[in-house]
């Protein structure tokens, strides 16, 4: 679907920002690429950051209408697509992929796992026809990331878990995920991975100089010319905010248009150099910038490959968000989604996803586990967040069609886009 045909109807900021995630975002190489760029074809994406709003299309709201005759217990299979790269893989064969084969072993259902999710805005694309015309996608389970299975939620396109089949996951979610505002008491979904907003920089470049706030990079005059901060809005401005005192799950449009200037000051005086996709690593791993606001996925590659690159997590606290298993509407195999949704929160089996991805569960106890399994890396903070850190991770909140128009209309002016 072409991009123009995925943005008919929205305001013209919305599809700026849409653009610039698609063409310099994290859409465009994002931290699974990193990771593994060796495994990827060329092209692949990932996480989509940019929010966009609730599509002019009508949902069905929560009803029993976007609900089909559930054929579990006749066709033991579930269909699950998801991300590149984004499930544990063996080594000596990609096709293999351990717990989803023990799932099947556990439970006697086949999972056919398709990695089609190379973004959230190509991949609504794809579905966007079936589930407006009210019909089956093929797909029982999706990973989208939290802006975009919010809008799934709005429109009707999700459908309620039932409670009794995912009980593991009701009582293993840890606290900091169980309430988003966007599905409160997480009715709709669970969390797959949970990914942050850090700063980060060479520690080289600064002649050792510790880099430790957004005040800094704004302000600090031995690293002016050599700041880059993101061109995804939320997560700029979302770290913004909190150096402000303020909560980006709070904020109002008095604080945002106060985190534009604070940022606008800093590139009229060239103090930030310039706002990026994930083409900050390489700058940050060679020199030539000295600090930035940074993708904690993406730190994991860099710092393998040059010890001079160090990250740092706020005192102020740091933006995350999540990447989420929804069941959408008309799923023929809900039944059998629900139990894999269960199956994975178990901590054993969280804590071997996350031994292959990297990233951040949201299952309690899967800590330990992953101690015994991977001692490197349940030691590395950016993938088991130690308690000091997980205190200060905040969320940027859900914004309405009208917010979202405005305020990518005056950050699209802020970074020149």
């Amino acid at each position: 679907m072409a991009f123009n045909e995925l943005t008919d109807g929205l305001s013209e900021p919305v599809r700026k920002a849409w653009e610039r995630s698609l063409t310099s975002g994290r859409a465009a190489l994002g931290r699974r690429t990193l990771l593994r760029a060796a495994a990827l074809t060329a092209g692949a994406g990932t996480l989509a950051a940019c929010g966009i709003p609730a599509a002019k299309t009508a949902g069905t709201g929560d009803s029993t209408a976007n609900a089909a005759k559930d054929l579990s217990d006749s066709e033991k299979e579930v269909n699950f697509s998801n991300w590149p790269l984004y499930v544990d893989t063996d080594e000596k064969d990609a096709e293999k992929h351990g717990t989803l084969e023990a799932f099947t072993e556990a439970t006697g259902i086949k999972v056919r796992y398709t990695e089609d999710v190379n973004d959230n805005v190509e991949f609504f694309g794809k579905v966007k026809p079936q589930l407006a015309a009210g019909q089956d996608t093929g797909r029982d389970l999706m990973v989208l990331t939290d802006w975009m299975a919010a809008r799934m939620i709005r429109l009707g396109w999700a459908q309620k878990l039932n409670p009794a089949n995912v009980t593991t996951a009701i009582t293993t979610i840890d606290s900091r995920f169980r309430a988003p505002d966007w599905d409160p008491g997480r009715l709709y979904t669970y969390p797959w991975a949970g990914i942050q907003v850090v700063i980060a920089y060479n520690r080289k470049a600064t002649k050792g100089k510790e880099v430790t706030s957004v005040s800094q990079l704004l302000d600090d005059p031995d690293l002016k010319g050599r700041v880059t901060f993101l061109s995804e809005m939320r997560d700029s401005i979302g770290i913004t905010l909190l150096d402000m005192g303020k909560d980006p799950a709070k904020f109002t449009a008095d604080d945002y248009d106060a985190a534009i200037a604070r940022l606008q000051k800093a590139v009229d005086n060239k103090q930030i150099r310039r706002f990026t996709g994930n083409d900050y690593g390489q700058e940050l791993s060679s020199g030539d910038i000295a600090a930035c606001v940074a993708w904690g996925g993406d730190l994991i590659q860099l710092r393998a490959d040059n010890p001079d690159i160090e990250f740092v997590i706020p005192e102020k606290g740091f933006v995350t968000s999540t990447d989420n298993l929804l069941v959408p509407a008309k799923a023929q195999h809900k039944a059998n989604a629900e139990k894999l949704i269960d199956f994975y929160y178990q901590p054993k089996i969280a804590a071997q996803l996350v031994a292959g991805i990297g990233f951040v569960s949201a299952v309690t106890g899967m800590a330990e586990e992953l101690t015994a399994l991977d001692p490197d890396t349940a030691a590395n903070p950016l993938v088991v967040p130690t308690p000091a850190m997980a205190s200060k991770a905040h969320v940027f909140r859900t914004l309405n069609e009208t917010e979202e128009s405005a305020f990518e209309e005056k950050f699209s002016k802020l970074i020149g886009a």
